[in-house]
């Protein structure tokens, strides 16, 4: 199943909806990304879904929420989205900043996660070992 059936909007809950494309990132050659919209109503699971399926499919995606609501579940997702991913040998890279949109004619500040797949490090023996506390 794709990120596009999971998808939630600003306005309401769960929608049926598809990811929208937004604008060209500078210095990103114009490439155009995925957005998942996530209300303070989206379950987190949900957003993992989405955001894991997008990650797998395009190795990027935005993730744009208003309010300390929606921003609690988009970052809730994330967390539950890397485990999803992490099987795969995937690990995510999370670079938030604000954007404005724009809701029935009204400016609104928006935060913004472009979350990124990247490939992990190979565990060695060290890593998975925890250190020794100091004496």
């Amino acid at each position: 199943m794709t990120g596009e059936n999971l998808v939630s909007s600003f306005l309401g809950g769960p929608q049926a909806c598809k990811p929208t494309p937004s604008r060209p990132r500078r210095g990103r050659l114009n490439r155009h990304m995925d957005v998942l919209k996530v209300s303070a109503q989206s379950k987190p699971k949900s957003v993992a879904g989405a955001l894991a399926a997008v990650l797998r499919e395009k190795g990027e995606v935005e993730i744009q929420a208003i309010g300390a609501g929606a921003v609690n579940q988009a970052v809730k997702g994330i967390a539950i989205a890397r485990g999803y991913v992490a099987p795969n040998g995937i690990d995510l890279v999370c670079i938030p900043a604000f954007t404005e949109i724009e809701i029935n004619g009204e400016e609104r500040t928006a935060i913004r996660f472009i979350v990124e797949g990247k490939q992990a490090p190979p565990e060695s023996a060290d890593a998975a070992a925890p250190a020794a506390p100091e004496k």
